[in-house]
């Protein structure tokens, strides 16, 4: 489907490793894009929930969850929950979600042309022409859950974390979007990489952001998110960054990188 002016862009913020910055970058980025006057929802694809207490909601207000909507219990406008920060909405996740994959594998073994893969970008359909973003925090593995994620997005971000080793996970992720591309998604992207946690103080850093942008090239966002405690503290007062301490440059970068994104897809 082509994506025409009025239909909300599907951003998938993906990397197997956990630790890398995807939660804190999925609140951050979603929060800053509302800010610049996008309609943007977040969906909370990871069983802890971490993306959905961090926007300040409560888990137990949650009545419908991402979990209900893709068991096909409820309309995902059921489920979505409008935040307490203007142009922010959540579709939030609760536990119940770790046992999703096993349930879509049965339920496609049960019901005669059920796509467990697909469940995502079906329910997506209906509320997509309703914002101008839709981000998705995936899980850190690449189960049944993720492959709804890839199969419903236009787009993936490719958070790396500035330390050693980062470009050897890469490779594994590498080859699961191009199976994607492949099987189930043939216009999926590399929306862009983003480098997180960057300590200035060490040099092992820095030559990471050069091994990472050899690699990758024009796709590696100029934005580099620091490793900042007040990034950290943020989410458990369920605030992202821009509320929580707004002068910060943990603020700054991921309003930065907010800019970036809606510039690299034509101002949308």
């Amino acid at each position: 489907m082509e994506i025409g002016d009025k239909m909300g862009k599907v951003i998938s913020l993906v990397n197997q490793k956990g630790g890398v910055g995807k939660t804190t970058t999925s609140i951050n980025l979603s929060a800053s894009l509302a800010v610049l006057g996008k309609k943007v929802l977040l969906i909370d694809l990871d069983p802890q929930g971490n993306t959905t207490t961090g926007v300040g909601i409560n888990k137990g207000d949650i009545e419908r969850s991402v979990y209900d909507v893709l068991i096909g219990e409820c309309k995902i406008t059921e489920a979505m929950i409008k935040t307490k920060y203007k142009n922010l909405y959540v579709l939030p996740a609760t536990i119940n979600l770790a046992g999703l994959d096993i349930e879509l594998v049965e339920k496609s073994k049960q019901e005669n042309g059920f796509q467990k893969g697909e469940q995502l970008k079906i329910n997506i359909a209906d509320i997509k022409e309703s914002f101008d973003y839709i981000i998705v925090d995936c899980p850190p593995s690449l189960g049944v859950i993720t492959t709804n994620a890839l199969t419903a997005s236009n787009s993936v971000i490719i958070p790396v974390q500035c330390e050693f080793f980062a470009l050897e996970g890469i490779t594994q992720l590498l080859k699961t979007v191009m199976l994607a591309q492949k099987n189930l998604n043939p216009t999926l992207d590399i929306e862009g990489v983003l480098l997180t946690m960057l300590d200035s103080r060490t040099n092992l850093g820095f030559e990471v952001v050069d091994d990472i942008r050899k690699f990758f090239k024009e796709k590696v966002y100029n934005t580099i998110i620091p490793r900042l405690v007040r990034l950290t503290e943020a989410p458990s007062h369920g605030e992202p960054i821009i509320a929580y301490d707004p002068k910060s440059r943990g603020s700054e970068a991921y309003m930065n990188l907010a800019k970036e994104v809606i510039e690299r897809n034509g101002s949308k």
